[in-house]
Protein backbone atom coordinates (compact mmCIF):
# COMPACT_ATOMS: atom_id res chain seq x y z
CA UNK A 1 0.00 0.00 0.00
CA UNK A 2 1.18 3.55 -0.29
CA UNK A 3 2.25 4.93 2.93
CA UNK A 4 0.17 7.90 3.89
CA UNK A 5 3.53 10.05 5.09
CA UNK A 6 4.58 10.05 1.55
CA UNK A 7 1.51 12.10 0.01
CA UNK A 8 2.61 15.55 0.89
CA UNK A 9 -0.08 18.06 2.64
CA UNK A 10 -1.91 14.96 3.93
CA UNK A 11 -1.83 14.60 7.87
CA UNK A 12 -3.66 11.77 9.34
CA UNK A 13 -3.26 13.19 13.35
CA UNK A 14 -6.61 12.85 15.23
CA UNK A 15 -8.46 16.19 15.67
CA UNK A 16 -7.99 15.95 19.62
CA UNK A 17 -3.72 16.48 19.18
CA UNK A 18 -4.27 19.65 17.23
CA UNK A 19 -3.66 22.55 19.35
CA UNK A 20 -6.90 24.20 19.85
CA UNK A 21 -6.18 25.25 23.29
CA UNK A 22 -6.22 28.83 22.16
CA UNK A 23 -9.43 28.49 20.55
CA UNK A 24 -11.39 27.25 23.83
CA UNK A 25 -10.11 29.38 26.06
CA UNK A 26 -10.47 32.75 24.24
CA UNK A 27 -12.74 32.40 21.02
CA UNK A 28 -14.10 28.99 21.65
CA UNK A 29 -16.82 30.05 23.92
CA UNK A 30 -18.59 33.25 22.50
CA UNK A 31 -18.98 30.81 19.07
CA UNK A 32 -19.98 27.47 21.48
CA UNK A 33 -22.59 29.84 22.99
CA UNK A 34 -23.96 31.41 19.76
CA UNK A 35 -24.05 27.56 18.28
CA UNK A 36 -25.88 26.07 21.38
CA UNK A 37 -28.36 28.88 21.05
CA UNK A 38 -28.82 28.05 17.25
CA UNK A 39 -29.37 24.47 18.11
CA UNK A 40 -31.30 25.06 20.79
CA UNK A 41 -33.85 27.07 18.17
CA UNK A 42 -33.36 23.91 15.73
CA UNK A 43 -34.75 21.70 18.72
CA UNK A 44 -38.15 22.87 18.68
CA UNK A 45 -39.73 20.53 16.26
CA UNK A 46 -38.27 17.90 17.85
CA UNK A 47 -39.39 19.22 21.16
CA UNK A 48 -43.01 19.52 19.65
CA UNK A 49 -43.06 16.19 18.18
CA UNK A 50 -41.68 14.54 21.90
CA UNK A 51 -44.57 16.55 24.06
CA UNK A 52 -47.24 15.29 21.53
CA UNK A 53 -46.26 11.68 21.91
CA UNK A 54 -45.97 12.30 26.03
CA UNK A 55 -49.77 13.84 25.66
CA UNK A 56 -51.03 10.70 23.53
CA UNK A 57 -49.32 8.02 26.15
CA UNK A 58 -47.45 4.64 25.62
CA UNK A 59 -49.91 2.60 24.67
CA UNK A 60 -51.45 4.77 22.52
CA UNK A 61 -47.98 5.41 20.67
CA UNK A 62 -47.17 1.68 20.14
CA UNK A 63 -50.62 1.00 18.40
CA UNK A 64 -49.89 4.05 16.13
CA UNK A 65 -46.21 3.09 15.26
CA UNK A 66 -46.70 -1.15 14.77
CA UNK A 67 -49.02 -0.64 12.34
CA UNK A 68 -48.13 -2.64 8.75
CA UNK A 69 -48.82 0.84 7.01
CA UNK A 70 -45.59 2.13 9.29
CA UNK A 71 -43.93 -0.67 8.06
CA UNK A 72 -44.98 0.05 4.29
CA UNK A 73 -43.62 3.20 4.28
CA UNK A 74 -39.96 2.41 6.22
CA UNK A 75 -39.14 -0.30 3.51
CA UNK A 76 -40.35 2.24 0.46
CA UNK A 77 -38.47 5.45 2.24
CA UNK A 78 -35.65 3.04 2.95
CA UNK A 79 -35.70 1.25 -0.32
CA UNK A 80 -35.31 4.79 -2.17
CA UNK A 81 -32.06 6.03 0.16
CA UNK A 82 -30.50 2.87 -0.86
CA UNK A 83 -31.42 2.82 -4.33
CA UNK A 84 -30.37 6.74 -4.90
CA UNK A 85 -27.67 7.04 -2.75
CA UNK A 86 -25.31 5.03 -4.79
CA UNK A 87 -26.38 6.09 -7.73
CA UNK A 88 -25.91 9.81 -7.40
CA UNK A 89 -22.73 8.96 -5.86
CA UNK A 90 -21.69 7.17 -8.85
CA UNK A 91 -23.26 9.43 -11.49
CA UNK A 92 -21.55 12.37 -9.67
CA UNK A 93 -18.14 11.26 -9.47
CA UNK A 94 -18.42 9.97 -12.93
CA UNK A 95 -19.48 13.19 -14.51
CA UNK A 96 -16.73 15.65 -12.30
CA UNK A 97 -14.28 13.04 -13.19
CA UNK A 98 -15.16 13.03 -17.09
CA UNK A 99 -15.67 17.14 -17.01
CA UNK A 100 -12.20 17.79 -14.51
CA UNK A 101 -9.58 15.16 -15.67
CA UNK A 102 -10.23 13.95 -18.89
CA UNK A 103 -9.87 15.33 -22.34
CA UNK A 104 -13.78 14.84 -23.43
CA UNK A 105 -14.41 17.23 -26.06
CA UNK A 106 -16.76 19.90 -24.53
CA UNK A 107 -16.29 19.72 -21.02
CA UNK A 108 -16.41 22.88 -19.74
CA UNK A 109 -19.72 22.84 -21.29
CA UNK A 110 -20.71 19.62 -20.08
CA UNK A 111 -19.42 20.88 -16.69
CA UNK A 112 -22.13 23.57 -16.95
CA UNK A 113 -24.57 21.39 -18.00
CA UNK A 114 -23.97 18.89 -14.93
CA UNK A 115 -24.72 21.97 -12.57
CA UNK A 116 -27.66 23.32 -14.13
CA UNK A 117 -30.24 20.79 -12.98
CA UNK A 118 -30.01 22.82 -9.47
CA UNK A 119 -32.07 25.47 -11.55
CA UNK A 120 -35.04 23.18 -11.70
CA UNK A 121 -37.24 22.40 -8.57
CA UNK A 122 -37.66 18.80 -7.79
CA UNK A 123 -41.56 18.90 -7.71
CA UNK A 124 -41.09 20.66 -11.62
CA UNK A 125 -39.07 17.59 -12.53
CA UNK A 126 -42.39 15.25 -11.36
CA UNK A 127 -44.58 17.85 -13.05
CA UNK A 128 -42.84 17.49 -15.89
CA UNK A 129 -42.56 13.60 -16.02
CA UNK A 130 -45.75 12.81 -15.05
CA UNK A 131 -47.17 15.48 -17.67
CA UNK A 132 -45.22 13.36 -20.54
CA UNK A 133 -45.54 10.28 -18.81
CA UNK A 134 -48.80 10.30 -17.27
CA UNK A 135 -49.02 6.12 -15.99
CA UNK A 136 -45.16 7.11 -14.12
CA UNK A 137 -45.51 6.38 -10.30
CA UNK A 138 -43.91 4.15 -7.88
CA UNK A 139 -40.38 3.46 -6.31
CA UNK A 140 -38.83 3.12 -9.94
CA UNK A 141 -39.92 6.78 -10.93
CA UNK A 142 -39.42 7.80 -7.21
CA UNK A 143 -35.54 6.66 -7.73
CA UNK A 144 -35.58 8.01 -11.88
CA UNK A 145 -36.60 11.78 -10.92
CA UNK A 146 -34.41 11.89 -7.87
CA UNK A 147 -31.12 11.07 -8.92
CA UNK A 148 -31.79 13.68 -11.44
CA UNK A 149 -32.80 16.21 -9.44
CA UNK A 150 -30.08 15.61 -6.80
CA UNK A 151 -27.12 14.54 -8.52
CA UNK A 152 -25.67 17.55 -8.80
CA UNK A 153 -25.36 17.57 -4.94
CA UNK A 154 -22.69 15.44 -5.33
CA UNK A 155 -21.16 16.55 -8.71
CA UNK A 156 -20.39 20.19 -7.82
CA UNK A 157 -18.18 19.08 -4.22
CA UNK A 158 -16.62 16.49 -6.31
CA UNK A 159 -15.57 18.91 -8.88
CA UNK A 160 -14.70 21.30 -6.86
CA UNK A 161 -12.32 18.62 -4.36
CA UNK A 162 -10.56 17.68 -7.81
CA UNK A 163 -9.66 21.09 -9.12
CA UNK A 164 -8.06 21.49 -5.25
CA UNK A 165 -5.84 18.19 -5.39
CA UNK A 166 -2.24 18.79 -5.74
CA UNK A 167 -0.67 16.74 -8.90
CA UNK A 168 2.37 15.80 -6.57
CA UNK A 169 0.30 13.19 -4.42
CA UNK A 170 -0.55 11.51 -7.82
CA UNK A 171 2.51 11.77 -9.15
CA UNK A 172 4.50 10.47 -5.89
CA UNK A 173 1.78 7.35 -6.08
CA UNK A 174 3.00 6.88 -9.60
CA UNK A 175 6.66 7.08 -9.16
CA UNK A 176 5.52 4.09 -6.36
CA UNK A 177 4.66 2.22 -9.07
CA UNK A 178 0.69 2.47 -8.89
CA UNK A 179 -0.92 2.06 -11.67
CA UNK A 180 -3.43 4.65 -13.03
CA UNK A 181 -6.63 3.65 -11.79
CA UNK A 182 -5.06 2.60 -9.01
CA UNK A 183 -4.24 6.18 -8.49
CA UNK A 184 -7.54 7.40 -8.50
CA UNK A 185 -8.98 4.52 -5.79
CA UNK A 186 -6.19 4.70 -3.33
CA UNK A 187 -4.95 8.65 -3.78
CA UNK A 188 -7.94 10.44 -5.46
CA UNK A 189 -11.18 8.76 -3.80
CA UNK A 190 -10.03 8.88 -0.12
CA UNK A 191 -9.46 12.84 -0.67
CA UNK A 192 -13.09 13.18 -2.07
CA UNK A 193 -14.29 11.71 1.17
CA UNK A 194 -15.50 15.02 2.69
CA UNK A 195 -17.38 15.95 -0.38
CA UNK A 196 -18.74 12.69 -0.91
CA UNK A 197 -20.09 12.11 2.81
CA UNK A 198 -21.32 16.17 2.56
CA UNK A 199 -23.08 15.60 -0.79
CA UNK A 200 -24.79 12.25 0.05
CA UNK A 201 -25.87 13.61 3.10
CA UNK A 202 -27.78 17.08 1.32
CA UNK A 203 -29.02 14.17 -1.17
CA UNK A 204 -30.35 11.99 1.77
CA UNK A 205 -31.81 14.81 3.71
CA UNK A 206 -34.01 16.32 0.73
CA UNK A 207 -35.10 12.19 0.08
CA UNK A 208 -36.01 12.10 3.54
CA UNK A 209 -38.01 15.55 3.77
CA UNK A 210 -39.31 15.89 -0.19
CA UNK A 211 -42.94 16.34 -0.47
CA UNK A 212 -43.59 17.84 -3.91
CA UNK A 213 -41.65 14.95 -6.13
CA UNK A 214 -43.34 11.53 -4.83
CA UNK A 215 -46.76 13.54 -4.38
CA UNK A 216 -47.40 14.19 -7.82
CA UNK A 217 -45.64 10.36 -8.72
CA UNK A 218 -47.60 8.85 -5.86
CA UNK A 219 -44.86 7.07 -4.12
CA UNK A 220 -45.67 7.07 -0.58
CA UNK A 221 -43.09 7.77 1.89
CA UNK A 222 -42.73 9.44 5.70
CA UNK A 223 -43.21 12.77 4.44
CA UNK A 224 -46.29 12.73 2.12
CA UNK A 225 -48.14 10.26 4.63
CA UNK A 226 -47.35 12.75 7.02
CA UNK A 227 -48.82 15.80 4.97
CA UNK A 228 -51.91 13.88 3.53
CA UNK A 229 -52.48 12.62 7.78
CA UNK A 230 -52.82 16.50 8.56
CA UNK A 231 -54.23 17.55 5.69
CA UNK A 232 -56.82 15.75 5.43
CA UNK A 233 -57.81 14.47 8.76
CA UNK A 234 -55.95 16.74 11.16
CA UNK A 235 -54.86 13.56 12.98
CA UNK A 236 -51.90 15.25 14.95
CA UNK A 237 -51.01 11.68 17.20
CA UNK A 238 -50.81 9.73 14.14
CA UNK A 239 -48.43 12.33 12.01
CA UNK A 240 -46.46 12.85 14.38
CA UNK A 241 -45.10 9.31 15.44
CA UNK A 242 -44.64 8.99 11.65
CA UNK A 243 -42.53 12.45 12.29
CA UNK A 244 -40.66 10.49 15.06
CA UNK A 245 -40.11 7.36 12.91
CA UNK A 246 -38.59 10.00 10.46
CA UNK A 247 -36.27 11.69 13.07
CA UNK A 248 -35.15 8.29 13.99
CA UNK A 249 -34.03 7.54 10.37
CA UNK A 250 -32.13 10.87 10.07
CA UNK A 251 -30.35 10.07 12.87
CA UNK A 252 -28.90 6.43 11.04
CA UNK A 253 -28.26 8.15 8.53
CA UNK A 254 -25.80 11.28 10.27
CA UNK A 255 -24.49 8.36 12.38
CA UNK A 256 -23.01 7.08 8.89
CA UNK A 257 -22.04 10.09 7.77
CA UNK A 258 -20.20 10.99 10.58
CA UNK A 259 -18.50 7.39 10.40
CA UNK A 260 -17.76 7.82 6.90
CA UNK A 261 -16.37 11.19 7.20
CA UNK A 262 -13.25 10.45 9.06
CA UNK A 263 -11.35 12.64 11.32
CA UNK A 264 -8.45 13.00 8.78
CA UNK A 265 -7.12 16.91 8.08
CA UNK A 266 -7.33 17.73 4.18
CA UNK A 267 -5.83 21.61 4.71
CA UNK A 268 -2.19 22.57 4.39
CA UNK A 269 -0.04 25.61 4.92
CA UNK A 270 0.75 27.39 1.67
CA UNK A 271 -0.74 26.84 -1.99
CA UNK A 272 2.43 24.53 -3.58
CA UNK A 273 3.73 24.86 -6.39
CA UNK A 274 1.38 26.42 -9.59
CA UNK A 275 0.89 23.53 -11.56
CA UNK A 276 -2.04 22.10 -14.30
CA UNK A 277 -3.97 19.44 -13.11
CA UNK A 278 -3.49 15.92 -14.74
CA UNK A 279 -5.65 15.22 -17.74
CA UNK A 280 -6.30 11.40 -19.05
CA UNK A 281 -6.71 10.97 -22.82
CA UNK A 282 -9.88 8.98 -23.37
CA UNK A 283 -9.58 6.50 -26.25
CA UNK A 284 -12.40 7.27 -28.48
CA UNK A 285 -14.40 4.26 -27.89
CA UNK A 286 -14.01 5.73 -24.25
CA UNK A 287 -14.77 9.19 -25.50
CA UNK A 288 -18.01 8.38 -27.07
CA UNK A 289 -19.09 6.35 -24.12
CA UNK A 290 -18.58 9.63 -21.94
CA UNK A 291 -20.39 11.62 -24.60
CA UNK A 292 -22.96 9.30 -24.33
CA UNK A 293 -23.33 9.78 -20.51
CA UNK A 294 -23.47 13.32 -20.53
CA UNK A 295 -25.86 13.73 -23.24
CA UNK A 296 -28.27 11.37 -21.72
CA UNK A 297 -27.83 12.43 -18.52
CA UNK A 298 -28.46 16.02 -19.83
CA UNK A 299 -31.71 15.12 -21.92
CA UNK A 300 -33.42 13.58 -18.61
CA UNK A 301 -32.36 16.18 -16.15
CA UNK A 302 -32.78 19.34 -18.14
CA UNK A 303 -34.34 18.34 -21.72
CA UNK A 304 -37.25 16.83 -20.16
CA UNK A 305 -38.45 19.86 -17.83
CA UNK A 306 -37.83 22.33 -20.55
CA UNK A 307 -39.90 20.49 -23.17
CA UNK A 308 -42.58 19.76 -21.50
CA UNK A 309 -42.79 23.58 -20.14
CA UNK A 310 -42.15 24.65 -23.59
CA UNK A 311 -45.39 22.41 -24.64
CA UNK A 312 -48.13 23.62 -22.06
CA UNK A 313 -46.87 27.23 -22.47
CA UNK A 314 -47.70 26.76 -26.36
CA UNK A 315 -51.08 25.20 -25.08
CA UNK A 316 -51.69 27.63 -22.76
CA UNK A 317 -51.28 30.88 -25.00
CA UNK A 318 -51.00 34.55 -23.97
CA UNK A 319 -53.95 33.65 -21.30
CA UNK A 320 -51.57 31.64 -18.87
CA UNK A 321 -49.50 35.04 -18.19
CA UNK A 322 -51.42 36.39 -15.48
CA UNK A 323 -48.97 38.98 -14.46
CA UNK A 324 -50.71 40.62 -11.88
CA UNK A 325 -50.39 37.31 -9.93
CA UNK A 326 -46.50 36.51 -11.48
CA UNK A 327 -44.86 39.67 -10.31
CA UNK A 328 -45.96 40.19 -6.77
CA UNK A 329 -44.56 36.06 -6.47
CA UNK A 330 -41.76 37.12 -8.28
CA UNK A 331 -40.86 39.99 -5.57
CA UNK A 332 -42.24 38.05 -2.31
CA UNK A 333 -40.10 34.84 -3.27
CA UNK A 334 -36.89 36.84 -3.87
CA UNK A 335 -37.20 38.83 -0.64
CA UNK A 336 -38.04 35.72 1.56
CA UNK A 337 -34.98 34.08 -0.70
CA UNK A 338 -32.40 36.74 0.40
CA UNK A 339 -33.39 37.48 3.89
CA UNK A 340 -33.54 33.57 4.55
CA UNK A 341 -29.87 32.78 2.94
CA UNK A 342 -28.40 35.79 5.11
CA UNK A 343 -29.82 34.61 8.12
CA UNK A 344 -29.56 30.94 7.56
CA UNK A 345 -25.44 31.36 6.37
CA UNK A 346 -24.83 33.43 9.28
CA UNK A 347 -26.66 31.00 11.71
CA UNK A 348 -24.32 28.07 10.44
CA UNK A 349 -20.70 29.80 10.62
CA UNK A 350 -20.24 29.20 14.55
CA UNK A 351 -21.39 25.25 14.28
CA UNK A 352 -19.08 25.02 11.21
CA UNK A 353 -16.08 26.29 12.76
CA UNK A 354 -16.74 24.60 15.77
CA UNK A 355 -17.12 21.40 13.49
CA UNK A 356 -13.88 21.65 12.03
CA UNK A 357 -11.35 23.75 14.64
CA UNK A 358 -12.97 22.03 17.80
CA UNK A 359 -14.09 18.67 16.96
CA UNK A 360 -15.75 16.71 19.93
CA UNK A 361 -18.55 15.13 21.39
CA UNK A 362 -20.63 18.72 22.03
CA UNK A 363 -20.07 19.91 18.26
CA UNK A 364 -21.29 16.24 17.18
CA UNK A 365 -24.37 16.97 19.38
CA UNK A 366 -24.88 20.20 18.37
CA UNK A 367 -24.67 19.63 14.66
CA UNK A 368 -26.54 16.41 14.44
CA UNK A 369 -29.65 18.70 16.25
CA UNK A 370 -29.58 20.64 13.18
CA UNK A 371 -29.42 17.61 10.67
CA UNK A 372 -32.27 15.70 12.73
CA UNK A 373 -34.54 18.78 12.70
CA UNK A 374 -33.72 19.71 8.18
CA UNK A 375 -34.93 16.10 7.65
CA UNK A 376 -38.39 16.32 8.91
CA UNK A 377 -41.13 17.99 6.50
CA UNK A 378 -41.71 21.32 6.24
CA UNK A 379 -45.34 21.17 7.40
CA UNK A 380 -44.17 19.52 10.96
CA UNK A 381 -41.47 22.47 11.37
CA UNK A 382 -43.95 24.73 10.31
CA UNK A 383 -46.95 23.20 12.91
CA UNK A 384 -43.98 23.23 16.25
CA UNK A 385 -43.35 27.20 15.39
CA UNK A 386 -47.54 27.56 14.96
CA UNK A 387 -47.71 25.90 18.85
CA UNK A 388 -44.62 27.80 20.26
CA UNK A 389 -45.66 31.40 18.64
CA UNK A 390 -48.97 30.78 19.55
CA UNK A 391 -48.41 29.94 23.49
CA UNK A 392 -45.02 32.69 23.58
CA UNK A 393 -44.58 34.49 21.12
CA UNK A 394 -47.76 35.52 19.71
CA UNK A 395 -46.79 39.32 18.47
CA UNK A 396 -44.98 36.78 15.61
CA UNK A 397 -47.38 34.53 14.78
CA UNK A 398 -47.89 34.37 11.30
CA UNK A 399 -45.56 36.75 10.22
CA UNK A 400 -42.71 37.05 8.08
CA UNK A 401 -40.23 36.38 11.17
CA UNK A 402 -41.53 33.01 11.61
CA UNK A 403 -41.64 32.16 8.08
CA UNK A 404 -37.70 33.06 8.23
CA UNK A 405 -37.27 30.64 11.18
CA UNK A 406 -38.54 27.90 9.31
CA UNK A 407 -36.38 28.53 6.73
CA UNK A 408 -33.35 28.29 9.05
CA UNK A 409 -34.72 25.38 10.56
CA UNK A 410 -35.20 23.50 7.16
CA UNK A 411 -32.16 24.70 5.32
CA UNK A 412 -29.15 25.29 7.76
CA UNK A 413 -27.69 22.17 6.46
CA UNK A 414 -27.26 23.34 3.04
CA UNK A 415 -24.93 26.71 4.45
CA UNK A 416 -23.78 24.40 6.68
CA UNK A 417 -22.22 21.68 4.77
CA UNK A 418 -20.56 24.54 2.46
CA UNK A 419 -19.26 26.28 5.12
CA UNK A 420 -17.85 23.14 6.98
CA UNK A 421 -16.06 22.38 3.45
CA UNK A 422 -14.28 25.95 3.33
CA UNK A 423 -13.09 26.09 6.48
CA UNK A 424 -11.75 22.57 6.13
CA UNK A 425 -9.73 24.14 3.66
CA UNK A 426 -8.54 27.30 5.31
CA UNK A 427 -5.22 26.62 7.09
CA UNK A 428 -5.62 26.90 11.48
CA UNK A 429 -1.99 28.09 11.44
CA UNK A 430 -3.17 31.19 9.90
CA UNK A 431 -5.60 31.28 12.73
CA UNK A 432 -3.89 31.20 15.11
CA UNK A 433 -1.13 33.59 13.76
CA UNK A 434 -3.33 36.45 13.33
CA UNK A 435 -4.15 35.74 17.10
CA UNK A 436 -0.39 35.93 17.91
CA UNK A 437 -0.45 39.14 16.59
CA UNK A 438 -3.13 40.61 18.59
CA UNK A 439 -6.08 39.87 16.77
CA UNK A 440 -8.85 38.93 19.22
CA UNK A 441 -10.56 36.00 17.97
CA UNK A 442 -14.01 37.51 16.31
CA UNK A 443 -11.56 39.56 14.05
CA UNK A 444 -9.59 36.54 12.98
CA UNK A 445 -12.56 34.82 12.22
CA UNK A 446 -13.38 37.42 10.20
CA UNK A 447 -10.33 38.29 8.29
CA UNK A 448 -8.75 34.98 8.19
CA UNK A 449 -11.12 32.56 7.83
CA UNK A 450 -14.21 33.75 6.72
CA UNK A 451 -12.28 35.22 3.96
CA UNK A 452 -10.93 32.51 2.94
CA UNK A 453 -14.37 30.53 3.03
CA UNK A 454 -15.69 32.90 1.48
CA UNK A 455 -16.16 30.97 -1.73
CA UNK A 456 -17.72 28.35 0.36
CA UNK A 457 -19.94 30.48 2.15
CA UNK A 458 -21.43 32.35 -0.83
CA UNK A 459 -21.83 28.86 -2.61
CA UNK A 460 -23.77 27.47 0.68
CA UNK A 461 -26.09 30.84 0.40
CA UNK A 462 -26.78 30.10 -3.12
CA UNK A 463 -28.11 26.80 -1.78
CA UNK A 464 -30.25 28.32 0.68
CA UNK A 465 -31.73 30.97 -1.25
CA UNK A 466 -32.45 28.35 -4.26
CA UNK A 467 -34.14 25.59 -1.57
CA UNK A 468 -36.20 28.88 -0.12
CA UNK A 469 -37.34 29.45 -3.55
CA UNK A 470 -38.34 26.02 -3.92
CA UNK A 471 -39.92 25.80 -0.58
CA UNK A 472 -43.89 24.79 -0.70
CA UNK A 473 -45.54 23.51 2.63
CA UNK A 474 -43.59 25.75 5.53
CA UNK A 475 -44.86 28.70 3.17
CA UNK A 476 -48.19 27.67 2.95
CA UNK A 477 -48.43 27.18 6.84
CA UNK A 478 -46.94 30.14 8.10
CA UNK A 479 -46.61 32.82 5.11
CA UNK A 480 -49.13 36.18 6.15
CA UNK A 481 -52.86 36.29 4.79
CA UNK A 482 -52.31 37.23 1.12
CA UNK A 483 -48.28 36.06 0.58
CA UNK A 484 -48.25 34.27 -2.95
CA UNK A 485 -44.92 32.76 -3.66
CA UNK A 486 -43.99 30.90 -7.17
CA UNK A 487 -43.65 27.97 -5.65
CA UNK A 488 -46.84 28.11 -4.04
CA UNK A 489 -48.47 29.85 -6.99
CA UNK A 490 -47.09 26.55 -8.92
CA UNK A 491 -48.66 23.97 -6.78
CA UNK A 492 -51.75 25.62 -6.53
CA UNK A 493 -52.34 25.00 -10.21
CA UNK A 494 -51.28 21.74 -10.28
CA UNK A 495 -53.19 20.95 -7.52
CA UNK A 496 -56.49 22.12 -9.78
CA UNK A 497 -54.56 19.70 -12.86
CA UNK A 498 -54.57 23.22 -14.75
CA UNK A 499 -50.94 21.89 -15.95
CA UNK A 500 -50.66 25.09 -18.69
CA UNK A 501 -51.44 27.90 -15.70
CA UNK A 502 -48.73 26.39 -13.63
CA UNK A 503 -46.36 26.56 -17.00
CA UNK A 504 -45.28 30.01 -16.13
CA UNK A 505 -44.95 29.75 -12.56
CA UNK A 506 -42.45 26.48 -13.18
CA UNK A 507 -40.55 28.70 -15.77
CA UNK A 508 -40.07 31.52 -13.74
CA UNK A 509 -38.90 29.41 -10.88
CA UNK A 510 -35.85 28.14 -12.94
CA UNK A 511 -35.04 31.85 -14.66
CA UNK A 512 -34.65 33.07 -11.40
CA UNK A 513 -32.26 30.09 -10.16
CA UNK A 514 -30.16 30.01 -13.12
CA UNK A 515 -28.31 33.43 -12.23
CA UNK A 516 -27.30 31.52 -8.55
CA UNK A 517 -26.68 28.03 -10.38
CA UNK A 518 -23.96 29.83 -12.09
CA UNK A 519 -22.60 31.48 -9.15
CA UNK A 520 -22.30 27.66 -7.95
CA UNK A 521 -20.44 27.39 -10.60
CA UNK A 522 -18.03 30.17 -10.90
CA UNK A 523 -17.61 29.99 -6.80
CA UNK A 524 -16.75 26.35 -7.28
CA UNK A 525 -13.87 27.24 -9.49
CA UNK A 526 -12.62 30.11 -7.95
CA UNK A 527 -11.85 27.55 -4.82
CA UNK A 528 -9.29 25.93 -6.82
CA UNK A 529 -7.87 29.54 -7.51
CA UNK A 530 -9.22 28.75 -11.80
Amino acid sequence: MLPESSIPGIAHAPPRKRPHGRFKSRGGTWVTSLSVLVSLLALLPIAFVIGVSWQIGWAQIEALVWRPRVGELLVNTVLLVLFTLPLCVALGIALAWLTERSNLPGRRAWSLLAVAPLAVPAFVHSYAWVSLVPSIHGLPAGVLVSVIAYFPFLYLPVAATLRRLDPAIEDVAESLGLKPWAVFWRVVLPQLRLAICGGALLVGLHLLAEYGLYAMIRFDTFTTAIFDQFKSTFNGPAANMLAAVLALCCLAMLTVEASARGHARYARVGSGSAREQRIVRLSPATTLLALGLQAITCALALGVPLFTLGKWLIAGGREVWQFSELLPALEQTVLLGIAGAVLTTCAAVPIAWLSIRAPGRLQRILESCNYITSSLPGIVVALALVTVTIHFARPIYQTTITVLLAYLLMFLPRALVSLRAGIAQAPVELENMARSLGRSPGRALWLITMRLAAPAAAAGAALVFLAITNELTATLLLAPNGTRTLATGFWAMTSEIDYAAAAPYALIMILLSLPLTGLLYHQSKRTAGR
